[in-house]
């Protein structure tokens, strides 16, 4: 981790705010597309400090801009909203909401990009334009998307772009890059199996779309296996069947559904392309046909070398080699964050939150983002954005 000393006075005066506010959020989750407090205290806070506020970008999203004199665009995001997940941390913080959670440490991003916007508009060190833009409903509703089919880089028009996430089980407040395919894209596919149903005692009258599910999934785990070149990662993923009621009925039909991911454009075609074969080919074997729902959600997520490489400098500089990650590998988790690096050079920076035994994954009823990872993703915000509007 950075040293102490080494954190900015403004950043430093500032920590306890970070946490109540990190808090504050954490206690009161919104979901996708209905960050409505959320972007109401962001665009407030933006106000307050000179900043020039755009809301309903993206539906719930928020664009806080400020530009002195001429030169450089920079735009840096973070995510706002929350997970259907029931908390049970029992934190004094922990979510109001029943069944809502800020469970991947959004909270923790908002409340950073809001400490580096005051810190920056009290500074004088940078000219040219900074754009922060707060994102609705990353957590698999594409609300990167939505803001730029709502003209982001046209309203707001970035020379580069940057976001940053938090990554359990790394040293809390170590920053890493890496430049390149970082993470995986991410499609949803359900596969409905049409047979015959009828009584459970007479099965030799029926076709069983449960038998065929079965097939299939067991079919499946040999594509990853034998059809992508090994040094290609890719995941296939069967998630759920649902079928039938009752022990005695053979239904008939059943619904399989996928999560797909890959690393690059060529092995997520191929994984489509051998989905929907093997998923016809196991049903024609017992007689039984198949509809597929292929729905392309995220791209790969690709970080632009020189930007990486400026990010990283930053941090090295800042910090020294104790402030970067060791052995950040590309993750197969996905973030729709990759829509904007199609559209604007850019990076995703990542920050360790920690390996202590409390430190749960991502997406984890018991997850909290490690306050002590705010001053310096703050911090991190500020250095950057003053090397880059020079």
């Amino acid at each position: 981790m950075v040293e102490a000393e080494r954190v900015l006075p403004e950043i430093k005066a500032i920590e306890r705010e970070m946490i109540a506010v990190r808090r504050k959020l954490h206690a009161n989750p919104e979901l996708g597309f209905n960050e409505h407090a959320t972007s109401g205290f962001v665009a407030t806070s933006l106000a307050e400090w000179g900043y020039r506020v755009s809301r309903g970008v993206g539906e719930t999203g928020v664009v806080g801009t400020l530009t002195r004199g001429h030169g450089y665009s920079l735009g840096l995001r973070a995510d706002m909203d929350a997970l259907p997940i029931h908390e049970m941390t029992r934190l004094p913080h922990a979510s109001r909401i029943d069944g809502v959670m800020h469970a991947c440490g959004h909270d923790g991003h908002t409340a950073m990009l809001l400490a580096a916007a005051k810190c920056l508009a009290q500074r004088t060190e940078w000219q040219g334009t900074l754009n922060l833009i707060f994102q609705p409903a990353e957590e698999g509703l594409g609300g990167a998307r939505k803001m730029i089919e709502d003209g982001l880089f046209e309203r707001f028009p970035c020379d580069a772009v940057y976001a940053m996430h938090n990554v359990p089980g790394f040293p809390a407040g170590r920053l890493g890059f890496h430049d390149g395919p970082f993470m995986a894209s991410a499609d949803e596919v359900t596969i409905r199996v049409i047979g015959r149903g009828g009584h459970g005692a007479s099965p030799q009258h029926t076709i069983d779309p449960v038998v065929v599910c079965a097939s299939i999934v067991m079919a499946l785990q040999s594509i990853v296996a034998r059809n992508v070149d090994p040094r290609h990662p890719a995941v296939v993923t069967a998630g759920a069947i649902h079928a039938g009621a009752a022990s005695n009925v053979i239904p008939a039909h059943a619904d399989l559904l996928l999560s797909v991911r890959a690393l690059s454009p060529e092995v997520r075609a191929l994984l489509e392309k051998r989905i929907r074969e093997t998923a016809q080919g196991q049903a024609a074997s017992y007689g039984a046909r198949v509809e597929i729902d292929y729905h392309h959600d995220y791209p790969v997520l690709i970080n632009h070398a020189a930007e990486t490489e400026v990010a990283r400098q930053v941090a090295l500089d800042w910090g020294g080699p104790d402030a970067l990650m060791d052995g950040l590998c590309p993750l197969m988790a996905s973030d729709d964050f990759a829509y904007m690096l199609e559209r604007c050079p850019g990076s995703y920076v990542s920050i360790g939150n920690g390996d202590t035994a409390r430190n749960c994954s991502l997406h984890h009823p018991e997850y909290d983002f490690n306050d002590d990872c705010l001053a310096i993703g703050a911090n991190y915000w500020v250095m950057l954005a003053e090397r880059i509007l020079r």
